[in-house]
């Protein structure tokens, strides 16, 4: 019976070793400092652009002549050339558009150089696009701007009588 009361005992010295030697290996660990941080993301609405009002030049006479005429951002209009500005029956008007997006974000406005406007086949350019707001703004503390786009438009001689149109695209981006 010796031998079998030898092995337990035996067996729990062992385990005890072990035990201890582990304690030992914790509290012999240098101490270094710990601290844990936190990583936060704000994920913001996107920027939106809504038309409002569309670029309107108005009525206008073409003549044996190149021409112009160029819608400020305040809607006022003026004319250049061979063109006569006919005043009868007129609407011209900037492009207004509404912006709406982060509060006191700021933004950068695109605009493009040129574009074409389209009657039965004849075209007539727009160009020397401008912003009241610049090519960059900020929104309002509610996240709201309002935007006004001029232009000029280039008549060619003897441009054939017609309702031209055509679109151009205005691109806002948080700066």
């Amino acid at each position: 019976m010796k031998r079998f009361l030898v092995l337990p005992i035996f067996a729990l010295i062992v385990m005890l070793s072990i035990q201890l030697q582990a304690q030992n290996r914790v509290f012999m660990m240098p101490v270094n400092g710990l601290a844990t941080g936190e990583a936060t993301a704000n994920i913001v609405e996107p920027l939106e652009i809504v038309k409002n009002i569309d670029l309107t030049f108005g009525n206008i006479a073409s003549g044996p002549t190149f021409g112009s005429v160029t819608i400020a951002t305040d809607g006022s209009r003026s004319g250049n050339g061979g063109i006569t500005l006919i005043s009868a029956g007129n609407s011209n008007s900037a492009a207004n558009f509404i912006i709406t997006g982060h509060p006191n974000a700021t933004f950068t406005i695109d605009l493009p150089l040129f574009t074409e406007i389209e009657y039965n086949g004849e075209f007539m350019t727009i160009d020397n696009y401008v912003s009241d707001l610049g090519q960059i703004s900020i929104l309002d503390g509610n996240g709201l701007a309002e935007l006004n786009i001029g232009a000029t438009l280039n008549v060619n001689p003897n441009q054939s009588s017609g309702l031209y149109t055509g679109s151009f695209e205005v691109i806002v981006a948080y700066n």
